[in-house]
């Protein structure tokens, strides 16, 4: 493994894994407030288009770190959606 490939595994690993804690603590807590909605839709977006982009490329590392993170900020929408409380 070259030096690139360890910099894009790092990267792909620490971008994807940071969601990880998120989704835990939204579903232990069942408590969304803090998160906005607004936010997480331009990210899933933004992943989306990158996640594309990686299949155009036929770049893996580009495919799969994408589609992991966009599972992940999916789950983060609608567990947001799913626990938010109305005021």
């Amino acid at each position: 493994m070259t030096l690139v490939d360890l910099l894009g595994t790092a990267a792909a690993t620490l971008t994807t894994g940071c969601f990880v804690p998120q989704v835990v603590r939204l579903w232990r807590t069942r408590n969304a407030e803090g998160i906005s909605l607004v936010t997480f839709a331009a990210f899933a977006v933004g992943v989306a288009l990158w996640l594309a982009y990686g299949v155009i490329l036929r770049a893996w590392p580009i495919i799969l770190s994408n589609a992991i993170t966009l599972v992940l900020a999916f789950a983060i929408i609608v567990l947001t959606l799913r626990f938010r409380r109305h005021l």
